[in-house]
């Protein structure tokens, strides 16, 4: 016969005096059900189900033993950017699946809400034994608030703090690379479709020759390597161009690389920061009537299955960011663990510049 179910506030006290038990074994039925017998653990489920209790209250168990099962993603931008970009996703399943493995859950903390305010309240409630912090600039509010939470971290992409373990590629090196290689083509005039400096997010042309420290570490070490490269090109300096995106997105980068295309003289190749801006230039290029690599050659960054469709297929910074999730899966997890990272403080993951057919030598007379 049925346990009437109870008025008022039911709680795990309740259950135990209508099963006649303790409450720890009350308790044990829902924790440690290999301390009870099958016949009682079911009996005390009836009676809880019958009553109407629900079951011990998640954040109180997360109290008691100190540790929460769950590791947060901050990242800088809304809650469903990441559902939208390509290397985002990648990078989340890695993540995913690295957190998986430890049976741990991963809990999504967007930076921005919808209508463009901090997360502050979602990172402060947070129940989370340790944080990856992603893409955030270096003096980024939400920085201070997550070392101030005195848990584990990681980050990946920006910021780079000492004494945290970092993940990312050499971002330098590799557009340095990117540069390099158009350079060698023979072009001089460069267009750089740019990441966002910092958190403001305004679409805009830069003077390259007014540009302050980008507060995002991608950014701002991707335009170092492209400088350098334009700098030591020979027999003259290379013309470098920049055009700020206010998010990553083939919208984005067609519009920045139509403001770069009209300029007199025109760019003769274009420097993307991700493959859905190139892709975004791709469109703008045959928007104006311009054959590629005939006319403009486009180099993207990530090697992303866009980047291999595309018509023609992307000249690429090849990075997987699927595994970089994995690395930082790997390092939190350890971190929450309180073991010692030691030398895993610095992660730098292997990139690779990929040659295709959208880079090719520039036009006559350019």
């Amino acid at each position: 016969m049925p346990t009437p179910r109870a008025e008022g506030n039911v709680t795990l006290m309740t259950v135990a005096r209508a099963v006649g038990v303790s409450a720890m074994t009350v308790s044990n039925a829902y924790n440690r059900p290999h301390k009870l017998s099958p016949a009682l653990r079911e009996r005390i489920l009836r009676v809880a189900h019958d009553l109407g209790y629900p079951g011990p209250n998640p954040a109180a168990r997360t109290l008691r033993r100190g540790r929460a099962g769950s590791i947060g993603l901050l990242f800088g931008e809304e809650l469903t950017y990441v559902f939208h970009d390509p290397g985002a996703l990648e990078f989340l399943r890695g993540l995913a699946e690295g957190t998986a493995r430890h049976n741990n859950v991963l809990q999504l903390i967007g930076a921005l809400d919808a209508d463009g305010q901090e997360g502050s309240s979602l990172l402060a409630n947070a129940i989370v034994d340790g944080l990856v912090v992603w893409s955030l600039p270096d003096r980024h509010p939400l920085v201070r608030l997550a070392r101030e939470r005195n848990i584990p971290l990681v980050t990946h992409g920006s910021p780079h703090l000492d004494g945290v373990p970092f993940v990312g590629i050499d971002d330098r090196a590799a557009a340095k690379a990117a540069a390099e290689h158009l350079l060698q083509l023979g072009h001089r005039s460069l267009a750089v479709i740019s990441f966002p400096f910092g958190p403001s997010r305004r679409a805009r042309h830069r003077d390259s020759t007014k540009i302050n420290r980008p507060g995002y570490r991608v950014t701002r070490e991707r335009l170092a390597g492209y400088r350098a490269a334009a700098n030591a090109a020979t027999p003259r300096r290379a013309a470098l161009d920049i055009y700020e995106v206010g998010v990553n997105s083939r919208d984005e980068g067609r519009h920045a690389a139509l403001v770069l295309l009209r300029a007199t003289p025109r760019p003769t190749a274009v420097l993307a920061m991700s493959d859905e801006l190139a892709t975004g230039a791709l469109a703008a290029a045959r928007e104006l009537g311009l054959g590629v690599p005939d006319d403009l050659s486009v180099l993207g960054w990530d090697d992303s299955s866009s980047a291999r469709a595309s018509d023609p297929a992307l000249t690429t910074v090849a990075q997987s960011l699927y595994e970089q999730g994995r690395t930082c899966a790997r390092l939190l997890i350890t971190a929450t663990r309180g073991e010692v990272v030691g030398d895993d403080l610095v992660q730098l993951a292997p990139w690779q510049l990929i040659r295709r057919k959208s880079t090719g030598s520039p036009p006559p007379n350019q």
